[in-house]
């Protein structure tokens, strides 16, 4: 999920990664020294490169999209008797999301941190099912201490867990540090979510059971493609790009994926990992354009991008179709396999990020 204009003024500008090592792509970003302003060579890189990168992955979604169908979802079986979190549930597709379980029977934990707006979700989504099968439990997924609080809360409460959806996220937000230090985009859209799962895996993996795996569902978007990933520079940006900052939490998630599939099987637990794209889709994501931007995207978003409903569709199609039972380690595009970026399917790269990030979170 994305566009390709430029964010609210302060949103780019000011830093670019040392190109130094071996090069995966944009990270973290410490103080931004004085040079980049100077050079407009290092700001085409660090600004236009990743904005480019990501209007011609936009452009080639807005193709698919005006030619195909999105995704309609199957009948899907029951789902009484299973838990499932939904981060981000509040709104856009999250909310769709938890809806959708809910109405299949699941108790829907929505993870969030606008209260209100949980306390909203809940009541509409109680009054649709019926049965009083969600609620909403308070997470700040930019605060380790916060992801921390949420899972002890969660463990304690005795509950199993079969689904979880790592669906919060943000995009093109001005340039801004987390109370950890880490950069904004990174935070909430991977390195929360990368903490949570694992302080959750051992209660997905003592849910899951034989034709009945419990299932990790990861929300990226084709904005992977144009990610990179620069482990040897996570913390030093010395140009920031909101557009790259993005695409490497994308990119990051997808890796993530793949590496804790493989985790999981070779251990022989009953637990699938999946990554997620929901295509271009007409949500809050988009709120931190500017007025002028905003206005152009509306008659595009109307005709081109797909509706909230739409774009959860395949989140519940991975969290509940019969067909998904034990498939995992996959990037789902459309209700399909889909092949993603080459770099995603380096082992060594994925090896390191998940080091990495272990270092990063302190497990």
């Amino acid at each position: 999920m994305y566009l390709f204009i430029f964010p609210r003024s302060g949103t780019s500008g000011g830093r670019l990664r040392a190109m130094t090592g071996r090069s995966h792509g944009w990270s973290l970003s410490g103080p931004a020294p004085d040079r980049c302003r100077r050079s407009g060579t290092m700001w085409l890189l660090a600004v236009l490169v990743p904005l480019l990168r990501l209007y011609l992955c936009g452009m080639k979604v807005l193709w698919y999209q005006m030619r195909h169908r999105s995704f309609r979802l199957p009948v899907l079986p029951q789902q009484k008797g299973r838990v499932a979190i939904v981060t981000g549930g509040t709104r856009g597709m999250g909310l769709e999301t938890a809806r959708h379980l809910a109405g299949l029977g699941m108790r829907v934990i929505i993870a969030g941190n606008e209260r209100e707006e949980g306390s909203a979700a809940i009541r509409t989504i109680n009054a649709e099912s019926g049965e009083g099968q969600a609620e909403f439990m308070f997470v700040d997924l930019t605060s380790l201490k916060s992801v921390r609080h949420f899972a002890q809360a969660f463990r304690d409460r005795g509950l199993p867990l079969h689904v979880l959806v790592n669906n919060a996220g943000t995009m093109l937000v001005p340039e801004r540090r987390t109370e950890d230090g880490f950069e904004f985009h990174w935070s909430l859209n991977y390195l929360g979510h990368f903490l949570l799962t694992n302080l959750l895996l051992d209660l997905l993996k003592s849910s899951g059971g034989r034709g009945c795996c419990s299932r990790i569902i990861n929300m990226s978007s084709a904005t992977h493609y144009a990610g990179e990933l620069h482990l040897d520079d996570l913390n030093r940006r010395i140009c920031y790009s909101s557009h790259g900052a993005y695409a490497q939490s994308k990119l990051a998630l997808v890796l993530f994926t793949y590496y804790l599939q493989e985790q999981l099987s070779a251990g022989g637990f009953p637990v699938t990992a999946i990554a997620v794209d929901p295509g271009m889709v007409d949500t809050a994501l988009y709120d931190n354009l500017w007025t002028l931007a905003q206005m152009l995207k509306r008659p595009v978003a109307k005709i081109l991008f797909r509706t909230p409903a739409e774009g959860a569709s395949i989140s519940v199609y991975a969290a509940a179709a019969a067909e998904m039972e034990g498939v995992g380690g996959c990037y789902l595009y459309n209700g399909r396999k889909t092949r993603s970026s080459e770099s995603s399917y380096d082992a060594e790269l994925q090896e390191q990020l998940w080091k990495k990030s272990c270092q990063l979170v302190g497990l």
